[in-house]
């Protein structure tokens, strides 16, 4: 695949809120995702993370503000028609359990009117998996490959935009760690612009170019992975920040007791 050149995101004073509203998920996000980068959305449970995500590919409808994308607003576009330019891979993964590895990954091309042979053992490769798993079914597949398939189906329309909702928060650690670093090296060399949600702080440090700290649905801290780490992390990104530090105190603690 060539590179794709992912475009900029811009979320103008969104807002969304739900039981007329009484709850308020995100609260006047206004911030710009500039092409090409990796951006890591974290925070607690019920923080507006994956809300805020699913405004980009219209999954949510805004109560207020608009996204555009590239200078483009997505309200202008059909959401049908615009999921097909967004690539969308989420903790679930969403595999067709009756269509083959093949005809999972095919379903966009074809309905781009596009040949899909060639297309399907090209991706296949660029997420790691040999050529006959076209022919192989969801439920013959490791929880990785799946995975693996699922980011080669988001990638088949070529987007130049990545949505992540917890992608790999179902894997076990081995493969998590290995696929985060498996889809950062396909960031790069496609030259996607990527928003990934993650509960996980430290997946978002070793992951992304930015991270973005969301509570009670504001964008609370911003920064770079080494802006985080820093003392001027607010309270928010501290916290967040502690349990993986804590986790490394520990560590530490058991090799030298060893």
């Amino acid at each position: 695949m060539e590179k794709l050149n992912g475009p900029e995101v811009r979320f103008e004073e969104i807002s969304k809120s739900y039981d007329g509203g009484l709850s308020l998920a995100v609260d006047t996000v206004d911030l710009a995702i500039a092409g090409g980068s990796f951006v890591a959305l974290v925070g607690e449970s019920g923080s507006g993370k994956s809300t805020l995500l699913k405004t980009v590919n219209r999954l949510v409808e805004p109560t207020a503000g608009r996204v555009l994308i590239g200078g483009d607003p997505v309200a202008g576009h059909r959401p049908d028609s615009l999921r097909r330019h967004i690539g969308y891979v989420f903790q679930n993964i969403g595999l067709f359990p009756h269509m083959t590895v093949g005809e999972n990954i095919g379903i966009i091309p074809r309905l781009s009117g596009q040949p899909s042979g060639e297309r399907i053992a090209e991706l296949l490769d660029l997420v790691g998996l040999p050529a006959d798993f076209t022919h192989r079914m969801p439920g013959e597949l490791s929880g990785g490959e799946q995975q693996r398939v699922g980011v080669a189906r988001a990638l088949a329309g070529e987007p130049g935009l990545m949505l992540m909702d917890e992608p790999f928060g179902a894997l076990d650690p081995v493969t998590r760690d290995q696929l985060g670093e498996a889809y950062r090296g396909l960031h790069d060399r496609l030259g996607l612009t990527t928003i990934m949600v993650t509960h996980d702080m430290a997946e978002a440090l070793l992951l992304a170019d930015r991270i973005l700290v969301m509570s009670a649905g504001r964008a609370v801290a911003d920064g770079t992975p080494e802006q985080m780490l820093s003392d001027a992390a607010n309270e928010e990104a501290s916290a967040l920040i502690a349990v993986p530090r804590r986790q490394m105190a520990k560590l530490r603690a058991l090799e030298k007791g060893a």
